[in-house]
């Protein structure tokens, strides 16, 4: 089994435009609030794989739909981290609950990190019914995405949310 890990909290000072993260604090160029949530977007400064990021903080749903620009190949279209997202006026936080969907989009979903989350579940990170929670959000986001074909767009405009995104430059597909 993989070593556990705290649980990594983010945190979004809207005002201040910065991204508290378990690595320091980064500047983000856009926040904008919509109706279902928070988009942010901001460069990533000397990662070796990623260039930007962009994300949908999305409470009412418990994930935060996140889309790289990388430096190489894509390495897929979307990752969905399953978290408790609350707000505090300005401040914005992410609980993340370990569990992720990585989308291919039009072709396949998959839920990772399992292992993570039984890990810190096992050390003591997180309760009984956090973990229920995040197992049960990863598999209604799955069984939605399997629904409506894999595509993101589609799987929340059934939900009733609809998000947009900065443009990326193109990319190589996988």
């Amino acid at each position: 089994m993989r070593a556990a890990e705290p649980v990594k909290i983010e945190r979004h000072d809207v005002e201040g435009r910065q991204h508290h993260t378990n690595t320091g604090v980064r500047p983000v160029h856009t926040y904008r609030e919509h109706a279902h949530g928070l988009f942010v977007a901001r460069d990533f400064v000397a990662h070796p794989r990623i260039r930007h990021w962009q994300a949908h903080l999305l409470p009412e749903i418990g994930v935060q739909v996140c889309r790289y620009d990388f430096h190489g190949p894509r390495e897929h279209d979307y990752y969905i981290d399953i978290a408790t997202v609350t707000r505090a006026g300005d401040l914005w936080t992410v609980r993340d609950h370990y569990l992720d969907v990585i989308v291919h989009d039009g072709m396949a979903a998959e839920i990772v990190d399992t292992d993570e989350l039984l890990a810190a579940h096992e050390a003591g990170h997180i309760g009984a019914d956090e973990l229920c929670r995040a197992v049960s959000i990863a598999h209604r986001v799955a069984s939605g995405l399997v629904r409506a074909r894999y595509s993101v767009p589609e799987w929340l405009a059934g939900q009733g949310v609809r998000v947009e995104w900065l443009a990326m430059p193109e990319t190589v597909a996988v």
